[in-house]
């Protein structure tokens, strides 16, 4: 039996030798007493029964203890309440398991067929034939957001026969980052990996940059036909188009095998960030690692932006509710203004809170001392972090992990910070995402194009409704726990192809899940995953 210390019980261990002194000292009859003189309280001339009745009363004590504490303990595993600190404190007291294959088993990533490789490599003998025109690209929105909107143009300019511009990053979103493309991504391995599938310039010729570019913002979630008929009649009209937009601009499915592979030659081999971020990235994977121990990489989207834009404000106070709502009301591309933020976390549609977060990891399995990398901004509320505090004690971030010097170099370029993040978050044993976003897709598609990595993805309709009944005292701890298990065994980034919705809006993401089109099975180990 395990104690809360983690140091194991010896009550039985005293109890069996106990009844072996009793056994071999004759203290089973007055007779046998006299015949052992190796103890000494025989020697001393003790009662022979006195002493037998001395020993029967020990020994009813202490199988009285052993099962109180026994009873004591599922008690305590049913208190949802109660901070356990020891991994097999998580495991219910009456199934003896082995502590290091349920260590194992929340670290082990999906069991895959070695069916599974990258199939990205360029077709051969492709003609490059001479450009229609330059296309100036201006990336909106978020670090993630934006790359992904750059391997679409990748495709565009493939697809429109056109020279592209190096992006320029948008530097007015929530973020206002400064950092242009040159100081995120490393722009001549850019340059050089997709130089045999498109041309890229640094800068506009001079005959061209004097000339106001053609400003278009593409149709979103656009198809092939409308690059290669209407937007290819205006570049050759026009020789320069700038993009203004260019998030979720191409479909995800319905495109030729050679246009999919190119966007994840351009996302998985071409963008990759520049020198300084890779080498701070790999220095928070070590101290992470410093001692051995494996971690969890948690996109915690409990941040201001998020939950203004989403309209939730499930537990926060009414100030800071009142803070985002006006933030909602005060960006005018948000279409959507009044929102009932009870019903849409019923739906689904909030991101957890660090409580629903700390509760989840707890339901699955993961004990008190796991180490947590929390890949987000600043998370919003006052007291919101309180209570994963409270279950978590092991939690970092950049911000922690930094020493001061980098961090004086990082904190102004959120950006900058954000590939950090995401470097940390692929390199992750784990990795857990609170909601559907930009950063939760990418680095999921990138986990699984890596040879399906373990992910998370925590289904946030039916966990509300579980937790809410665990508030309300309607369902018992353990079977809480028992049932975020079983909602969630296969939803841990195993295999599984991306399907065609009714339409693109509503669909799985491309880059969320690049299995067809990136991924293949069959006989072609270029790149298998168990290899």
């Amino acid at each position: 039996m395990s104690t809360g210390t983690g140091i194991q019980s010896t009550h039985r261990r005293r109890a069996a030798e106990l009844i072996y002194v009793t056994h071999y000292s004759g203290l089973e009859t007055p007779k046998g007493c006299e015949y052992n003189l190796n103890y000494h309280f025989l020697r001393k001339g003790f009662n022979c029964w006195r002493v037998a009745g001395f020993a029967f009363v020990l020994v009813l004590l202490v199988l009285l203890y052993m099962a109180t504490a026994e009873s004591h303990e599922t008690l305590i595993l049913r208190d949802y309440n109660y901070k356990p600190h020891h991994p097999m404190r998580l495991l219910h007291s009456s199934m003896p398991i082995n502590k290091h294959s349920v260590e194992e088993k929340i670290w082990m990533k999906p069991n895959i067929s070695n069916d599974y490789h990258q199939c990205i490599a360029r077709p051969r003998n492709r003609i490059k034939t001479g450009s229609n025109g330059y296309i100036l690209v201006h990336a909106n929105g978020g670090l993630n957001q934006m790359r992904t909107g750059i391997c679409d143009m990748v495709a565009i300019a493939k697809i429109m026969n056109a020279t592209l511009v190096l992006p320029s990053l948008d530097h007015q979103s929530f973020w206002t980052d400064p950092s242009d493309f040159k100081d995120i991504f490393d722009w001549r391995h850019f340059m050089d990996v997709l130089k045999d599938d498109i041309e890229i310039v640094e800068f506009l010729p001079l005959e061209f940059a004097r000339k106001k570019p053609y400003l278009k913002a593409p149709v979103s979630w656009s198809k092939a036909s409308y690059y290669r008929g209407e937007m290819s009649l205006l570049l050759k009209k026009h020789k320069v188009i700038q993009f203004t937009h260019t998030d979720s601009r191409l479909v995800n499915n319905g495109l030729a095998s050679s246009l999919q592979k190119l966007r994840c030659r351009a996302n998985y081999e071409a963008l990759q960030y520049s020198h300084e971020i890779q080498q701070l990235g790999k220095k928070l994977v070590q101290r992470l690692r410093s001692k051995g121990e494996s971690y969890i990489a948690l996109h915690l989207r409990y941040e201001k932006d998020m939950l203004a834009f989403t309209g939730c404000s499930n537990s926060l106070r009414v100030d800071e509710a009142e803070e985002l709502r006006a933030m909602r009301y005060g960006i005018k591309h948000w279409k959507e203004k009044e929102i009932n933020s009870k019903e849409r976390r019923q739906n689904g549609g909030c991101p957890m809170s660090p409580r629903e977060a700390a509760f989840f990891l707890k339901a699955m399995g993961y004990p008190p001392t796991t180490q947590i990398y929390i890949v987000a901004g600043e998370i919003y509320g006052n007291t919101s972090m309180d209570a994963f505090h409270k279950d978590y004690s092991n939690v970092f971030s950049h911000t922690t992990l930094m020493t001061r010097e980098e961090l004086d170099l990082f904190k102004r370029y959120q950006n900058r910070l954000a590939a950090v993040d995401h470097i940390v978050a692929l390199e992750s044993d784990v990795f857990v995402y609170t909601y559907d976003g930009n950063m939760a897709k990418v680095v999921q598609g990138h986990r699984k194009f890596e040879g399906f990595r373990k992910t998370i993805s925590p289904d946030r309709r039916k966990f509300v409704k579980l937790i809410d009944m665990l508030d309300n005292g309607v369902i018992t701890w353990d079977a809480f726990s028992s049932r975020v298990k079983a909602i969630h065994k296969d939803r841990v980034g195993a295999p599984f192809e991306r399907k065609a919705g009714e339409s693109p809006r509503v669909e799985e993401n491309f880059y969320a899940n690049p299995f067809p089109g990136c991924i293949c099975t069959g006989k072609q180990p270029s790149k298998s995953f168990l290899t």
